[in-house]
């Protein structure tokens, strides 16, 4: 009974064209497919919303968390009657459009102290000014810093329909464009829905930006490196085609795109384009010594079955990812990963044949040079019956020197095995210690550029009025509004505020109470309920929910996240010994509680989710090869990833949401590799070579192929060097080291593991 990778060969081989036709079909409904993919941001991007502290979030934006934007206008002067003006004029422009809740400025302040209407004297505003710093001093200092900036709050409603802030920032700024500011004032839009809008637009900008660019400097790269191969651009196409069929996955089965789904394709790149140039150079070495039929059939069921291999283990590095993942995003990444390798393998295999059939593929002459081939016969390598007439002086290509030298190399470790390894080893325990002591950040600042318009507004607003930063305490209660319930949220507030110098202030609906009440809270329960009855609803709405569902909002410093993390633990430590009030619950949420929740996972996973993928592929080599000397493709991927843990301290780097998969992407990218030279020597063992001259092909044949994949993976790595977000740029000087490890562990490592393995081994057993 044939091999499935036999039955490909034959229909490739027999119907070429129709095949073709196939590929082509496909790739126009991937086509269809990437155009239905969308930019996801926001919570259900950073946690699981059926996890506890997720899904409160989740509530919490629903109910109290509505998105506000805030402008800043600016100017010599915006007290004066032509700028208040035009800035009434503006609010009620805004005001029309759709989801905004209200409007508040410095018009709406003054207008309520002068009876309805702005004063039209400079002279009267300055005296309503001077009456208001008395009265209303903190907000007054909150709408107008100075005389050269005011801002104006437009909250927004809860629950408008997701997917809507774009068109509401939108109509936002089209109202600011059609306006006829004053000479001199500028206006401009800022705040969480902003920020989060023009984060997605950066988003998409660096996508696109990214994946072009990796393709353009992996032409570069094949340019450089792959010029001992006829169409030496086909792998570039190859896995073009393969990120298409990845996008087309994605859109069809509704995986939206997310900041670490974004930095997973240049990786995708790089791992299909070794495929790629695997099944190239191992059809490009057959057909020199055979018929374009036979040698499409030998590379498809020779090479087939052993990418496969190392494309499973890659994809259980992924899976690692996916199971054990502390974020959406990440199990994302794990997703995409697996399937793109997937869609990246299949391409490779099927158009690399067919292509070459269709153009009828003839090997570049020369190839090896009269030397190296008298070299390689004694290897046993095909194509070798014949001794070739060597000519002395001839000189081969630089890959054909690159290859006798890998040779060497590896013969020399192969022999002198012990040294290598005792060096690597303890270089790679070292790393695992300073591992522990490489910092987590989660800061959604450094996730993007910090130039961008966004951004820098943010900062603006945030210099004038001091960090906005909040930490919620959710209040689940019978009834919020019985006095002892209050009382209690009251004395709480005050002791966190009291105990926490980080926080700076507390506002929740017993302050408003306590307002209109002279500065007290009211004990009897009718001034109670008058006094609540009597307050604006948009205040009881933004503190209140129902009658079981209040917030406390604790303003705090613009704190580290690691000093976020000590607060909100230290905070967490107080609900444990305050007694709360019988039918009382508290529990805290918000953006900070969510970023310090992202640290807690990715410090619980990180480590689990690289044992596992080490586990998953251990297992899998042992299954498939069935003795325990199977496993030498990890003892490589081990001590790769404590020589991460070692570069990543030393040069400074941290942990973030994306260089948090570096465990399980090592694994993913050093095992595609190891396990290809495995392959490739236990090929040579069947063959009868001895150990040495079955690791000398091996790394000489498949190492050749494994750096030039390797040096355009680094090249498409590259690529994120030059991202606008910080966070992707840190991934990818990660990532291009990572890959730099990768090759040292398949070129290095390996021939001295597999060299000490065969002589652990039992005697009398096949190499």
């Amino acid at each position: 009974m044939k091999s499935p990778y036999e039955i490909v060969a034959d229909i490739i081989n027999k119907h070429t064209f129709v095949v073709a036709g196939i590929v082509t079909a496909i790739l126009i409904v991937a086509l269809y497919g990437a155009s239905m993919t969308s930019i996801e941001t926001g919570t259900e991007t950073y946690l699981f919303t059926d996890r506890p502290v997720g899904s409160l979030l989740v509530h919490y934006e629903e109910i109290f968390g509505a998105d506000s934007i805030i402008l800043i206008i600016e100017g010599d002067d915006v007290t004066t009657p032509d700028v208040l003006n035009y800035i009434e004029e503006l609010e009620k422009d805004i005001s029309d459009e759709r989801y905004i809740r209200s409007v508040a400025g410095l018009p709406d302040l003054i207008k309520g102290a002068s009876g309805g209407e702005i004063p039209q004297s400079q002279a009267e505003i300055n005296n309503y000014l001077d009456y208001l710093s008395e009265n209303s001093g903190d907000y007054l200092d909150t709408l107008l810093p100075s005389k050269m900036m005011t801002l104006v709050s437009i909250p927004l409603e809860t629950g408008y329909p997701e997917g809507s802030e774009e068109n509401i920032v939108k109509n936002v700024h089209s109202a600011i464009i059609q306006s006829s500011p004053p000479p001199g004032i500028s206006v401009t839009e800022t705040g969480t829905l902003a920020f989060a809008v023009e984060m997605k637009e950066d988003i998409q900008k660096n996508m696109t930006n990214l994946i072009s660019l990796a393709l353009l400097l992996m032409v570069v790269a094949m340019v450089l490196m792959f010029g001992h191969v006829r169409y030496r651009m086909l792998p570039v196409l190859t896995v073009f085609c393969g990120i298409i069929l990845t996008f087309g996955v994605m859109g069809l089965t509704g995986i939206q795109v997310s900041m670490a789904v974004v930095a997973a394709f240049p990786i995708l790149i790089g791992i299909g384009i070794d495929y790629a140039i695997q099944f190239q150079s191992r059809f490009d070495e057959e057909v020199r010594n055979s018929s374009i039929q036979e040698a499409i059939w030998t590379t498809i069921t020779s090479s087939g079955p052993a990418i496969l291999k190392a494309m499973i283990a890659t994809a259980l590095g992924f899976v690692a990812l996916s199971l054990l993942a502390p974020s959406p995003m990440i199990s994302d990444f794990g997703t995409i990963c697996i399937v793109g390798i997937v869609c990246c393998y299949l391409c490779a295999m099927i158009i690399v044949p067919v292509f070459a059939k269709i153009v009828k593929y003839t090997p570049k002459t020369g190839g090896l040079n009269p030397l190296d081939q008298a070299e390689s016969c004694q290897l046993d390598w095909k194509g070798c019956d014949v001794p070739p007439d060597v000519k002395p002086g001839t000189k081969g290509s630089f890959m054909d020197k690159y290859d006798d030298l890998l040779g060497k190399f590896a013969l020399k470790i192969a022999k002198n095995p012990v040294p290598v390894l005792l060096v690597l080893i303890m270089v790679a325990i070292i790393g695992m210690q300073f591992d522990s002591k490489v910092i987590i950040d989660t800061d959604e600042d450094m996730m993007v550029d910090q130039d961008m318009p966004a951004m820098v507004s943010m900062n603006k607003l945030t210099s004038v009025m001091g960090s906005t930063n909040t930490i919620t305490a959710y209040v689940k209660a019978d009834s919020v509004k019985d006095y002892h319930t209050l009382k209690y949220m009251d004395n709480f507030g005050e002791y966190a505020i009291s105990k926490h110098p980080e926080l700076t202030g507390m506002q929740s609906i017993v302050t408003y109470i306590k307002q209109y009440n002279g500065g007290v809270l009211p004990e009897d329960k009718k001034t109670l309920e008058k006094i609540w009855d009597s307050l604006p609803g948009s205040i009881v709405d933004s503190y209140v929910n129902g009658n079981t569902e209040a917030v406390i909002e604790f303003s705090l410093e613009d704190l580290t996240i690691p000093e976020t993390q000590e607060l909100i633990s230290d905070m967490e430590d107080d609900l444990n010994w305050y007694v709360l009030h019988p039918g009382m619950d508290i529990t805290y949420t918000g953006k900070y509680v969510m970023f310090v929740d992202l640290i807690n996972g990715i410090s619980d996973t990180k480590n689990p989710m690289t044992y596992l993928g080490l586990i998953l592929i251990s297992l899998f080599l042992l299954v498939v090869y069935r003795r325990f000397t199977a496993i030498s493709p990890v003892i490589p991927i081990i001590m790769i990833v404590g020589w991460n843990g070692l570069i990543m301290y030393s040069l400074g780097l941290s942990y973030s949401l994306l260089t948090a998969t570096l465990g399980a992407m090592t694994i993913g990218i050093a095992s595609e590799y190891t396990i290809l030279i495995l392959e490739r020597y236990e090929e040579e063992r069947d063959k009868g070579n001895d150990l040495y001259s079955a690791i000398q092909t091996a790394i000489q044949k498949i190492g050749t192929a494994i750096t030039v994949s390797g040096l355009t993976t680094v090249f498409g790595f590259s690529a994120l060097l030059l991202s606008t977000s910080p966070i992707i740029q840190n991934f990818g000087l990660v990532t291009v080291i990572t890959v730099g490890f990768s090759l040292v562990g398949a070129i290095v490592v390996m021939p001295a593991v597999i060299s000490v393995m065969d002589r652990l081994k039992p005697k009398g057993l096949p190499g």
